[in-house]
């Protein structure tokens, strides 16, 4: 027979929500003995609502409607993209609205790339990934990368939240060197920056790529903002002495030039790649690079783990925020 929590998680599951996601927001305290009982039924319902974004009542009758939709804007949406932007939208809110809680908050101006860049250089010898998160902790900006999508197909590039003056970002790109996920970083301060969140209160990047898909203001604003913010330069000249290398040249050419402009030698093989369309040259590059590819989102992780005010979140809250942080095998 099936039980009301399997036909509750059947609904979720009908709404588009993962699985992963169904179970970050599952409670610990739930047992198989309660299902019993009508309140910790009902208990339940309200607490996955707030977790996941929906309406606690809709719930209770086991019809999912989810509180944020149409608040999103959507950047590369393809027609026809079956992407559940309710889902998405609402999870990343929920999540976002958390982080925000847990965080201190600080009072700042819109900042100029080359505000943030000189206040950077003037303690380090270009602007990387690290350094990004440390910026926008230090505006009272959470930072974190999902562990858990709320979709089964991974869609979500990355997306910046809004809440009553506060702002969060949640990175989705998964990379084993840092200079893709800088790029995406800055991108994303880039619309906290130039106000692009008035009037919404997210905006979801469902893009795989940073630079094929022109056309779109906002975007073009955000890349030019991230690229004057890691670089110098909206528009920096940067050639090669070569139409064809390979990686290992290319890893050295750039180690060698990188910390003489300024610009982080990861970012500056992108940009070489970008500029000369030799994107199989720079990405392998990056093994030479670097000293060893690791997975990205555990420094950004690590660093929000001892950021983030723990002590202000619920027990139940900060676990579903540990899940989300850490994912289904932690």
């Amino acid at each position: 027979m099936t039980t009301e929590t399997q036909k509750l998680r059947q609904q979720l599951r009908r709404s588009g929500l993962s699985e992963k996601a169904i179970d970050a927001a599952w409670p610990a305290w739930w047992s198989d003995e309660l299902e019993a009982s009508p309140s910790s039924r009902a208990e339940l319902r309200f607490t996955l609502a707030r977790k996941l974004g929906l309406s606690p009542k809709p719930l209770l009758g086991e019809r999912v409607e989810f509180i944020w939709r149409d608040r999103a804007r959507f950047k590369h949406l393809a027609a026809g993209d079956d992407v559940r932007q309710d889902a998405i939208t609402s999870f990343g809110v929920s999540v976002a609205k958390l982080l925000i809680k847990a965080t201190a908050a600080v009072e700042f101006p819109p900042v100029r790339a080359d505000e943030l860049r000189s206040a950077v250089l003037s303690q380090a010898p270009f602007v990387d990934l690290r350094s990004l998160v440390t910026i926008c902790w230090g505006l009272g900006i959470p930072v974190i990368h999902l562990r858990v999508f709320p979709l089964d197909r991974k869609s979500m590039h990355a997306m910046v939240v809004e809440d009553q003056g506060r702002y969060a970002v949640l990175l989705g790109r998964d990379s084993q060197y840092p200079a893709p996920i800088a790029f995406t970083l800055a991108h994303e301060l880039g619309h906290v920056m130039l106000g692009h969140l008035h009037g919404t209160s997210a905006i979801v990047d469902l893009e795989e790529s940073e630079y094929d898909i022109p056309g779109d203001p906002q975007e073009d604003e955000a890349d030019t903002f991230a690229i004057s913010l890691l670089t110098g330069s909206a528009n920096p000249e940067i050639t090669a002495n070569v139409d064809n290398f390979g990686p290992k040249a290319l890893a050295q050419a750039v180690l060698d030039a990188g910390p003489r402009h300024g610009i982080e030698p990861g970012t500056l093989a992108l940009c070489l790649a970008h500029r000369m369309q030799k994107w199989p040259a720079a990405m392998a590059a990056l093994q030479h690079i670097y000293t060893a590819g690791k997975p990205v989102w555990q420094e950004v992780n690590g660093i929000a783990n001892s950021q983030l005010r723990w002590a202000e979140l619920s027990d139940d809250s900060a676990g579903f925020l540990e899940n989300v942080m850490l994912g289904p095998d932690a």
